[in-house]
């Protein structure tokens, strides 16, 4: 072994490495930035607060006495719910992940256990949740913490406060179940986004693209072909997860058209991104590091893993603003949900992010090397 060729060679790969500043940044400060995000994410988690929105029909003193009791938790903002409209409904249409009733004649059990005594009299709260949320968990395991203190508070007798929960939907599902459409989002992402910068980086080191201009090949049958490779290779990952999920976990979900059009439209917006990122960060190691700086803020962030009501709240925000939150939001509303009009509403969003960045990223592709 020779050390001085060893040494060398590090030598130089070093100051290839300083001189690509934008590689410098993403394989350095990327990470420091990421440290520094889910760092805000986890912190407090001890001390995480939820909103909690409140149906109350008994609407008496003692009713909201209580509801001041969730407050003064300090785990709890409340956001009343109009008596007149139907609970479940309400969390559907709000994409609410629980919302509590309290009973008519709160008030009356009560006092009939309180004044009169009674052992048998209780009243029971009922927990209106949406099972595809893994936060919901956690919300009620804080209502029942709060609903036993009261309950000790009335020592030695049966407990007052009872509690039943009420799915938002139809059909029971498991959590794997609301996994699997998250996981999809996030291969076709990856697939996709880092399809399209390998590819591109590599051509245009070997000097294919710019060579590609002396072929009868057109701009657009290049990219058209392109976005189809991406598109196949997409359909292919997600058959073998549907396949194994089937096969291994016996999943129900609903297959039905919206998922091959959410498929092409995230082809397409990823590959869009993919082209940009091509374009402006030419070095392959700066854009493999561009695309993982892009890649994993959205697969953390866009409730692929946790739910974005765990952020705080500009981070849920931001999380809003992803084009992955809208392809997990529209998989899991058309394969769990089953509800057209939610998951056209996502759809939307989502064509618009698409159309924007391939049309982008279609304008800024060229044959030539750029400077």
């Amino acid at each position: 072994m020779n050390l001085r060729v060893v040494g060398a060679t590090l030598v130089v790969n070093i100051l290839s490495f300083c001189r690509e500043k934008t590689a410098m940044f993403f394989t350095l400060a990327f990470p420091v930035i990421l440290i520094l995000v889910f760092g805000t994410i986890f912190k407090d988690q001890d001390s995480l607060s939820f909103t909690l929105h409140v149906q109350d029909l008994d609407r008496t003193e003692l009713s909201a006495q209580l509801i001041k009791s969730l407050t003064q938790t300090g785990r709890f903002t409340i956001v009343p719910v109009d008596p007149a409209v139907a609970a479940a409904q309400y969390a559907k249409s709000h994409k609410l992940n629980l919302v509590l009733i309290i009973p008519k004649n709160y008030d009356r059990s009560l006092t009939e256990r309180m004044s009169l005594d009674d052992l048998a009299a209780f009243a029971t709260l009922t927990y209106i949740y949406d099972p595809s949320s893994t936060s919901v968990d956690a919300k009620m395991q804080l209502l029942s913490a709060v609903f036993a203190e009261i309950n000790q508070r009335m020592s030695g007798k049966p407990p007052f406060i009872r509690t039943e929960a009420t799915s938002i939907l139809a059909k029971k599902y498991r959590f794997i179940e609301f996994f699997i459409p998250g996981i999809i989002a996030m291969a076709v992402m990856t697939a996709s986004l880092f399809g399209t910068v390998n590819l591109n980086t590599e051509l245009r080191q070997k000097g294919v693209i710019r060579k590609l201009a002396t072929t009868p090949i057109t701009h657009s049958d290049w990219i058209l072909s392109n976005i189809l490779y991406q598109f196949i290779l997409a359909v292919l990952c997600t058959v073998a997860m549907l396949a194994v999920s089937y096969a291994v976990f016996s999943v129900s979900l609903q297959l039905n058209a919206w998922l091959p059009l959410i498929i092409v439209l995230e082809v397409f917006a990823f590959a869009g991104i993919g082209m940009i990122l091509t374009r402006f960060v030419k070095e392959a190691q700066s854009a493999a590091a561009a695309a993982n700086a892009i890649m994993f803020p959205m697969m953390f962030l866009s409730g692929s893993f946790f739910p974005i009501e765990m952020m705080p709240g500009f981070l849920q925000t931001f999380a809003r603003l992803l084009p992955l939150y809208y392809v997990n939001e529209a998989l899991r509303a058309a394969m769990i949900f089953v509800d057209h009009g939610a998951t056209l509403g996502y759809t939307a969003v989502i064509a618009g992010v698409a159309a924007g960045v391939f049309i982008v990223g279609v304008r800024v592709t060229r044959w030539e090397e750029n400077t």
